[in-house]
């Protein structure tokens, strides 16, 4: 059987294909290698996975996730897997290349992803061939979830919504400065916690000072990130949560750009599922 997984930060959506055809979604905690260890990655899986394929037998593991662009981190979540699934064959590649693969399967496009995190590009219907680095949520990842957040927290506390907005944002999520602080530079994932906010953002997105929050960085992601690979007759698609429902807003700004969208999912993995489906297990690799 055929294990396929889509990892953010935020959540991991595993597939198990079975032979009769049948699939099985589960959905665990999000895996990322840059914030977490082999051990700490091994013990989820055992904890939140395993119980769930109970006496299944899994001959290959493909696994797609935030993280995973440079080889160390691939070995590492490799590890990760290979100490819960024996005599698997396991092939871990970055969230960017699941996105790219669910889109565009063996065509060419410009792939992007909006979930908590974002990334972007250039793929040749085999391989990744451009890639513009995202540097993450403190130093890029404009349009991400956890930059959305980050922005509206940060206008928050500088006094930059309404009085009404900024009450009602921190009565709803239980908010105080100190607690906000304490989730951003104490405690792990600040990005989630970020992230997490961007509901208030969907429901007062009428409201100009969040639209133009939203379309700033919607467009920032667009002109630091898309503009820089060449994009005459090629397709522009997206995958990911905030892409998914804010999808109004982001196809307001690429019409603006003069960029089409080919496509916008929530998740890849049905594309994925497609994908892998066509393969014999030893391709696609």
């Amino acid at each position: 059987m055929m294990l396929i997984a889509d990892s953010g930060s935020t959540k991991t959506h595993w597939c198990l294909l079975e032979k009769s055809g049948e699939i099985k979604h589960i959905f665990t905690n999000g895996i990322n290698p840059y914030y977490q260890s082999e051990v700490e990655i091994t013990c989820d899986i055992e904890m939140n996975l395993l119980p769930e394929l109970k006496d299944t037998v899994v001959n290959h593991i493909y696994f797609y996730g935030a993280g995973c662009s440079f080889p160390e981190k691939k070995a590492l979540v490799i590890d990760a897997l290979g100490n819960n699934f024996r005599d698997v064959t396991i092939k871990v590649e970055s969230d960017l290349l699941g996105a790219a693969r669910s889109l565009f399967a063996g065509s060419k496009g410009v792939a992007c992803i909006l979930g908590t995190g974002s990334n972007s590009c250039l793929y040749d219907g085999r391989s990744i061939i451009e890639n513009v680095s995202p540097l993450g949520f403190i130093l890029g990842d404009e349009g991400s979830g956890a930059v959305l957040g980050k922005t509206l927290i940060a206008d928050c506390l500088k006094n930059q919504l309404t009085p009404k907005l900024k009450n009602k944002l921190l009565t709803e999520y239980k908010l105080t400065p100190a607690i906000i602080l304490n989730k951003v530079y104490k405690q792990a994932f600040p990005n989630r916690f970020l992230a997490g906010l961007t509901p208030f953002l969907l429901e007062h997105i009428d409201e100009p000072s969040i639209f133009n929050l939203v379309y700033d960085s919607f467009d920032a992601f667009f002109v630091r990130n898309v503009m820089q690979y060449p994009l005459k007759d090629i397709k522009v698609g997206f995958v990911g949560s905030i892409a998914f429902y804010f999808r109004d807003t982001l196809e307001i700004v690429a019409s603006k750009r003069g960029i089409g969208i080919s496509e916008i999912v929530q998740s890849p993995m049905e594309g994925l599922i497609a994908y892998h489906r066509r393969l014999p297990a030893t391709e696609g690799e």
